[in-house]
């Protein structure tokens, strides 16, 4: 099993994560790393622990804060599979919205340089989202979907879509019905460790081994056996993120 976005950096003690996420068939774990000062962190990660690799952007809220002319040679480390997460979050507003435009565009320029996937945060910019992407060949995954009007968007385009741990609240039943209409070749899991929580982990922190709890609910709502889902999402994962 595979959990394909989660801030090991961003736990207390990421080692033991890992060590428990390992204990319920959580093999692989793409580490994403938002800004220069994790991005060393989440390398370093990757090469301590087989089944960990690294995912490394600029988040929009990290902006305006630059770094990115130091990106370009860590994209060249066998242990980096994508570039993010990238993309425009106007809901927050922690960084002007000139800033994560540039940003954005930026980094998808240097995922088609390395010729690797980009991660996508969107939130509250679906259309700029969407818009600015049209302009971006490689592949595309929608980490922590959250956005049903950018689903058609996603479906036309042959975009892979992320489910995270909110899939699984009482009230999601938007993303639920979202998950529905993603074909299996483009569906993926993930935690966004440590941040939400699945609902029979809420109110603790999030860690890779609770996407278990994201693939149950994802397979309910598509009415899939699980075990079949998280073959199809692991074929899924290899296929985007080029792992062997």
């Amino acid at each position: 099993m595979i959990d394909t976005h989660a801030h090991l950096d961003m736990c207390e003690h990421p080692d033991a994560a890992v060590a428990r996420a390992r204990e319920v068939g959580v093999t692989r774990i793409l580490t994403v790393a938002t800004g220069p000062a994790g991005w060393p962190r989440a390398i370093r990660l990757a090469e301590r622990h087989d089944g960990v690799l690294a995912i490394l952007g600029l988040h929009p809220h990290n902006a305006a804060d630059g770094g990115l002319d130091d990106l370009a040679p860590l994209l060249e480390d066998e242990r980096v599979v994508a570039v993010g997460e990238t993309g425009l979050d106007f809901f927050r507003g922690y960084a002007p919205r000139d800033a994560q435009s540039r940003a954005f565009e930026a980094q998808l320029e240097l995922a088609a340089q390395a010729a690797k996937p980009v991660v996508i945060h969107s939130r509250a910019a679906d259309e700029d989202t969407a818009r600015t992407l049209e302009r971006f060949d490689g592949a595309v995954v929608l980490h922590c979907f959250s956005s049903p009007h950018l689903l058609p968007a996603a479906l036309e385009r042959d975009y892979y879509v992320s489910f995270a741990g909110n899939a699984t609240y009482p009230n999601a039943t938007d993303l639920r019905l979202a998950a529905t209409q993603v074909p299996a070749e483009r569906i993926l899991a993930e935690t966004d460790t440590p941040y939400l929580s699945p609902q029979p982990r809420r109110g603790r922190p999030n860690e890779p081994a609770n996407v278990v709890h994201t693939l149950a609910a994802l397979a309910r709502a598509r009415d899939e056996d699980p075990e079949e889902l998280e073959r199809q999402i692991e074929d899924n994962a290899r296929r985007v993120f080029g792992l062997s």
